[in-house]
């Protein structure tokens, strides 16, 4: 696929979100933004997934443990075939299918209920460790956030699936420097993210997360590193892609108004 078929998608999953956020009255719009890029990159060049089984044994899994930025993950996945574009509109509403974190239960294509943040690595560290156990070719990939890293069990995480050799597990932090209290630094800061991953014995691999060469030229590597699992440590911006959210900490846990949804898909190409 080229860089502008995946932008063109990467447009069409920002205007979604903006849209479903703005319908549900409720959401994460910030973070989900920042992790659109690196979901094109995967659904529809690197992960071996069949929207038809969505439960089939070979395929590549994914586990978003910074669950709250479902909607970039859901509006992939409908762009991926796994189920219509309609169900998007239905976002958090008592009953329907997409609520406010992914749900393994009730959506296809979802590989591990998340919202619980810094439990999604140990989650993919067992289906790495299962695969690697049945000798099976699929691949395991994660995205979490920066500020979620400051979670304990991130780290205990990390030190068995370097302990376990889990080269067939590739995890993206989505380093937008922000989370809903501050900034990182603030907060507690996270730095040298990269030189933690090394000391923990991970392959360690730093990118624009925004650049599709950098995101692609990326994974080629960590699926080529041998013996050890990969990070690659993507700087991002909060709520890319929209002037008056990006880089801007109100917009982590706030949906837009009518007026500021039309604002926003004017800036993306698209109409309320």
């Amino acid at each position: 696929m080229t860089n502008t078929e995946l932008a063109d998608h990467a447009a069409q999953v920002r205007r979604h979100i903006v849209k479903m956020i703005t319908e549900a009255r409720s959401g994460h719009p910030g973070g989900a933004l920042s992790i659109v890029d690196m979901l094109q990159v995967l659904y529809f060049e690197t992960m071996r997934v069949d929207p038809s089984r969505p439960h089939w044994e070979n395929r590549d899994r994914f586990v978003l443990s910074k669950g709250h930025a479902a909607p970039a993950l859901y509006a992939t996945l409908a762009a991926r075939g796994f189920f219509s574009e309609e169900k998007l509109w239905k976002l958090r509403q008592c009953g329907a299918m997409l609520q406010g974190n992914p749900d393994m239960n009730t959506t296809p294509g979802i590989d591990m209920s998340t919202g619980s943040l810094g439990q999604g690595l140990s989650a993919a560290n067992g289906m790495a460790l299962s695969a690697k156990v049945d000798a099976a070719d699929w691949r395991v990939y994660v995205i979490a956030g920066d500020g979620e890293i400051q979670e304990g069990q991130i780290w205990e995480a990390a030190m068995s699936a370097a302990q376990y050799q889990l080269d067939n597990l590739t995890l993206f932090i989505d380093h937008n420097g922000l989370q809903i209290d501050g900034a990182n630094t603030d907060v507690m800061s996270v730095m040298p993210i990269a030189d933690k991953f090394r000391s923990f014995g991970w392959n360690v691999l730093e990118i624009n997360g925004h650049d599709y060469d950098a995101i692609r030229s990326a994974l080629v590597l960590a699926k080529h590193a041998k013996g050890c699992p990969s990070v690659i440590v993507a700087e991002t911006i909060k709520g890319k892609g929209i002037s008056f959210m990006e880089n801007e900490i109100a917009w982590h846990g706030k949906a837009p108004d009518v007026r500021q949804c039309r604002e926003a898909l004017g800036e993306l190409g698209g109409n309320v």
